[in-house]
């Protein structure tokens, strides 16, 4: 069962996505939330596998709950019958009505795992929440990498980011730069003629030595740095 708390300020809209995601097989909803900081508190005390979050909402928005909720998982003890190592954290899939490069770029370098626009068919949803449940990456199709491309094309220094990315090995740069170039774990594996299960262990060490949270942070980090540079390779 994949566990999703929903997050969205307005009513219709949130009540017709718990009442999708609880006929769909597979899926439990495990709470819902009307703010941010809703989001939080609920994210802390359900631990949802995927988190449907909303960008624009009054008060605490999307993007900065969506980094308060991976930074409190991070730093959160097992919980009763879990291992003793971190617990997977959320996985953040953005829905919002804004189709603007702006949120899309924020929310990806705060965290989050995939975006969607509003409009997006029940169908694609529940593809979409089976998708960053597993680990992959999402893009809505009108919103795809062009929104890192052009963010990391400004002249002005880009806050926070990792100077380099020395810490990695000759092999996790090999496997960052072909997943920030829009390759999926098994066209990474049988590019680099490993397996799919090195390739994870590849990335969880690229995000490890990094302190990132997901593959989108690894991926904004892969352009901002210049391993990949935009319309083109290796930098």
């Amino acid at each position: 069962m994949i566990r999703v708390l929903v997050v969205d300020d307005q009513d219709l809209i949130r009540a017709g996505l718990v009442a999708l995601l609880r006929a769909a097989p597979g899926v439990e909803v495990v709470g819902e939330a009307t703010g941010g900081e809703e989001a939080v508190a609920r994210a802390a005390d359900t631990r949802p596998d995927v988190v449907l979050m909303d960008i624009r909402m009054p008060g605490t928005d999307g993007i900065t709950a969506t980094e308060r909720i991976l930074a409190e998982a991070a730093a959160s003890p097992p919980g009763p019958g879990e291992r003793a190592e971190r617990p997977p954290l959320p996985r953040v899939l953005v829905l919002t009505t804004f189709d603007l490069d702006e949120y899309v770029y924020a929310a990806l370098r705060a965290g989050a795992s995939g975006f969607l626009l509003k409009d997006t068919g029940p169908e694609r949803l529940l593809e979409a929440i089976g998708a960053v449940a597993r680990g992959d990456l999402l893009f809505a199709p009108s919103v795809t990498r062009r929104l890192i491309e052009a963010y990391v094309q400004r002249s002005e220094p880009v806050p926070d980011s990792p100077a380099s990315l020395e810490a990695l090995t000759a092999r996790e740069r090999e496997v960052l730069l072909l997943t920030a170039r829009g390759l999926s774990n098994a066209e990474v594996a049988e590019q680099l003629f490993i397996s799919e299960a090195t390739v994870k262990t590849h990335l969880n060490r690229t995000m490890t030595k990094l302190d990132l949270d997901s593959r989108a942070q690894a991926v904004v980090v892969a352009y901002e740095t210049g391993l990949v540079v935009p319309g083109g390779s290796a930098g």
